[in-house]
């Protein structure tokens, strides 16, 4: 199996998660949100908050996979490595806020460690193609004027 295919996957899986996380937020924040790793809760109107990280996770899956699907490689690595900042930042709200720590690390650092290593891979795949490109292009011939 190629690069680019471990990679497409890796990436597919990405999307999915990211659009997956998204709508168990949006449709069951209240199932959806014990698995944060926060010991506390918004009440009342504050589950609001929950509606909003799931419609971030939602927009970031949808940028992804746009990408993704029209084959826009190279912009796909950069915007993964972009995305690798959102589980980050939940890994340091839950710690910040005296969550699990186990949850802090161990879902929210790994995942955030995925996404940036699965963007990574794609920047390096993309990097070793432009050099192949450039490599098998003809020099320009000098045009006389």
């Amino acid at each position: 199996m190629s690069l680019k295919n471990v990679n497409t996957v890796l990436a597919a899986a990405v999307v999915l998660f990211s659009l997956y996380l998204g709508l168990s937020f949006v449709l069951t924040p209240e199932t959806s949100a014990p698995g944060f790793g926060l010991p506390d809760w918004p009440s009342g109107d504050g589950g609001g908050f929950l509606i909003v990280k799931g419609c971030r996770e939602i927009a970031m899956g949808l940028a992804m996979g746009i990408l993704l699907l029209t084959g826009h490689r190279r912009a796909l690595g950069l915007v993964l490595l972009m995305v690798a900042i959102a589980p980050l930042g939940d890994m340091t709200t839950v710690l910040a806020h005296h969550g699990s720590m186990a949850t802090a690390f161990g879902i929210h650092g790994l995942t955030s460690a995925l996404i940036a290593a699965t963007g990574l891979l794609i920047l390096r795949e993309t990097g070793k193609v432009r050099k192949t490109q450039e490599a098998a292009a003809p020099a320009p011939v000098a045009q006389p004027a």
